[in-house]
């Protein structure tokens, strides 16, 4: 195949709806996802030859595969599909569908899908990357589960209407919570214009040449110098410069922000990056989170009770999920009967996420902080890793829980941060 000349997309001209702009600039269209790929071409030959692939050449092919699946669209040209949401909604209908047909079939799906989730949650999260998998998965176990209690549970005639209508209104409550979550979970927002990773002297050392570099010195051998001669109350000071110090971003972080290397921005008082929400969980929508987990768990429940009682009336709530002769002789029983063990794996780990959530809270401290301290060694750990205790900002159990209630107000500090190094590490006031 000849390669086609690039077309570079100027500012004037518009894309149709079938039109996009790929990676390398190019102007292209979704009929042609299949032409000119030379990297494609070449991994086809050399596996017909039995030849050894190169180690970029398959990863030249995904990239260019993944930007070539667009879907048309009205406005700006065709929009890219991310392939990480495809894979949930195959793979959560089809073991489900396949648990429901035999008890040891059940056990070796409701197995294997946990497993092949941890398997994806630890192979991205070595690559600190993106993905929008586990979203896909929440919001499509949610739809799914809501699709499946509305055309195989309620039909059966158990229920009236106000469970359905509770059922309908905690999903519509879940999804707003989540809708929420995902805002601005508080990135610190620096002036670029301001921030300056390094800074520049004029003035020459005592101990240097002056004509050496110009007279000139960075800012990294001042302050090495200057630590020589420094007091331990300086030292301390500086010290806690460092540490508010974002590297990456190049500027000052406030007290308690972290820096979220899968978003790649600060975030004041960074708790964790959640995967199932694909979004950093900071100052600004902690407690939505948190809302978000209550929602969903209390929802769940109420379905899993729900389901339970229809597929089996004649076992109490608590033992159903156990024991439930005769489930499995009929499909459809069977399949409500493994989403409700579905619902109720997923239940348990938000559970015991929300554990932790609250644990942190009473002590105010974060998850980023507890992972630090226990690192450090300068905290300690009780009820096998549940409670971590700082004593850094910890005041009370109430006091913890009233800052944490009220500190959506803290969005806006009065005081300006500072942006210089030498300002932050708390030199600046001792220039000559």
């Amino acid at each position: 195949m000849k390669k086609r000349g690039k077309k570079h997309l100027e500012e004037e001209e518009t894309l149709c709806c079938c039109e996009y702009v790929n990676r390398l600039g190019e102007r292209s269209h979704v009929a042609a996802c299949c032409c000119d790929c030379e990297d494609l071409d070449d991994a086809c030959d050399r596996f017909l030859k039995w030849e050894a692939q190169k180690p970029e050449s398959l990863s030249h092919v995904a990239a260019v595969f993944t930007d070539r699946i667009r879907v048309p669209w009205l406005w700006g040209g065709a929009r890219r599909v991310e392939l990480s949401v495809i894979p949930p909604l195959i793979l959560l209908p089809v073991l489900l569908h396949i648990a429901a047909l035999h008890f040891l079939l059940g056990v070796v799906s409701l197995i294997a899908l946990p497993g092949l989730v941890l398997w994806y949650y630890y192979s991205t999260h070595r690559k600190k990357g993106r993905t929008l998998f586990f979203l896909s998965l929440a919001l499509f176990s949610i739809g799914y589960m809501y699709f499946l209690f509305l055309t195989e549970v309620l039909p059966r005639g158990d229920f009236g209407l106000i469970q359905p209508a509770v059922v309908t209104l905690g999903v519509m409550l879940t999804l707003a919570a989540l809708f929420h979550t995902k805002r601005d979970p508080g990135i610190v927002r620096l002036n670029l214009e301001d921030v300056h990773s390094t800074v520049t002297y004029h003035s020459p050392l005592a101990e240097r040449d002056s004509a050496v570099n110009g007279g000139k010195h960075d800012v990294t051998m001042t302050v090495a110098n200057r630590a020589e001669t420094a007091k331990p109350e300086e030292a301390d000071l500086q010290e806690s410069g460092r540490r508010n110090w974002c590297p990456v971003c190049k500027g000052a972080k406030p007290p308690r922000a972290g820096h979220c290397r899968i978003c790649g921005v600060c975030v004041r008082r960074l708790d964790h990056h959640c995967v199932w929400i694909n979004s950093c969980v900071g100052l600004a929508n902690h407690r939505s989170f948190l809302l978000l987990l209550l929602l969903f768990l209390s929802t769940s429940l109420y379905g899993i009770g729900l389901v339970l009682r229809s597929v089996c009336p004649d076992q109490l709530l608590l033992t159903a999920l156990l024991y439930c002769p005769g489930v499995y002789d009929q499909y459809s029983a069977a399949l409500c009967f493994t989403c409700a063990w579905y619902s109720s794996m997923v239940s348990c780990g938000l559970l015991h996420l929300l554990l932790v959530q609250i644990i942190n809270v009473s002590f105010n401290v974060t998850e980023r902080e507890a992972r630090l301290a226990l690192r450090e060694k300068t905290a300690r750990s009780s009820y096998w890793g549940l409670v971590v205790d700082t004593g850094v900002y910890s005041r009370g159990f109430r006091e913890n829980w009233a800052e944490f209630m009220s500190m959506g107000e803290k969005l806006n500090p009065p005081t300006p941060l500072p942006t210089d190094l030498v300002a932050l590490l708390g030199d600046g006031h001792k220039r000559d």
